[in-house]
């Protein structure tokens, strides 16, 4: 289900009396605010509103959700985050990774944000700490960035010799230090990188073109959560042209793709539900510490890579954690 279906559908039950949307325009409201578009995958707001539900907040019965997308337009993000405060929100979910929240954090020093989920909290100056967050804001650590060195030695690994391409989004702000990591992590692998931009979706094709001009036998997609609302158009770029890819999250490798290693993507969103619904009980997001992912997921598609004519050793199926046939 897309995310501006599943938005559309809450709340649209037909012949709701005056009465009942007065009722429902007194709720408290949790306003998301995401980077992403609404016709994104719903995944995240799905668990999101799984976790509210378990704790005995429904939406429109307990609470009112008021979503806020910027369409993939960075700059978009603090005139949105600025309507959320206005309402004003009770709480605001920062979807989508550090730009969501770091314009949620400078729109309010007062209503609680939970972000979620976002690389290096503490470094990007979201928190004081991940034990003792301070102020209003608290959430998810994904560790997105951190693993596409781990997930660059596992396309080693799974690729053919020759060069492999890196594909990153230009308007990530920790842009920099993200790619620190994967050419630190090249170079002992003796591997030639190829990196290309894509910050948009008409950017995609053309990088993708330019990686074909550089010969590369295998694609490492940066961890970005643009990336995620794309990846279906990734996946079928990169069957496409041939490429083994590796992604951060298993999602891509349900919708075709050929491997991903990081932590459930679900339960991420789910957390932070859980915090939401905690904040809305009467807690502190200063007094929740920071979550971090303990699990993380190896996972191959078969199916894929019979596909693309690519032979996994035996002993590299039997690291993954789940083989998709």
């Amino acid at each position: 289900m897309r995310r501006r279906a599943l938005v559309a559908g809450i709340g649209a039950t037909a012949g709701w009396s005056r009465a009942t949307v007065a009722q429902t325009s007194q709720l408290p409201v949790v306003g998301l605010l995401s980077a992403a578009s609404a016709d994104a995958p719903s995944g995240p707001i799905e668990a999101i509103h799984l976790a509210l539900k378990q704790a005995g907040l429904e939406i429109d019965r307990a609470v009112r959700m008021e979503y806020r997308f910027a369409d993939n337009e960075p700059g978009r993000l603090p005139q949105l985050a600025a309507e959320l405060v206005r309402i004003p929100a009770a709480v605001i979910i920062a979807l989508g990774g550090p730009g969501s929240a770091l314009a949620a954090k400078a729109a309010t020093g007062t209503i609680p944000i939970v972000f979620a989920p976002v690389s290096e909290p503490v470094r990007g100056g979201l928190v004081a700490s991940l034990n003792r967050p301070g102020g209003n804001i608290t959430g998810i650590a994904a560790l997105t960035i951190e693993l596409d060195p781990k997930r660059l030695e596992l396309l080693h690994e799974l690729a053919p010799p020759g060069p492999l391409g890196v594909l990153v989004n230009p308007n990530r702000p920790d842009l920099q230090l993200q790619l620190e990591g994967i050419e630190a992590a090249a170079l002992p692998l003796g591997r030639q990188l190829a990196i290309v931009h894509a910050g948009t979706s008409d950017a995609m094709a053309s990088a993708f073109a330019t990686l074909q001009g550089r010969s590369i036998v295998g694609l490492l997609v940066g961890a970005d959560a643009f990336f995620s609302s794309q990846r279906n158009a990734i996946v079928a770029l990169a069957a496409r042209h041939g490429w083994p890819a590796i992604y951060q999250w298993r999602e891509f490798v349900d919708a075709g793709g050929f491997a991903s290693y990081g932590p459930n993507l679900f339960e991420s969103y789910r957390q932070t539900g859980i915090y939401v619904a905690r904040i809305l009980k009467g807690e502190k997001p200063a007094d929740l510490p920071v979550q971090q992912p303990t699990n993380f997921e190896f996972v191959i598609n078969m199916k894929t890579a019979r596909t693309l004519g690519l032979a996994v050793r035996p002993a590299l199926l039997s690291r993954a954690d789940d083989v998709i046939e």
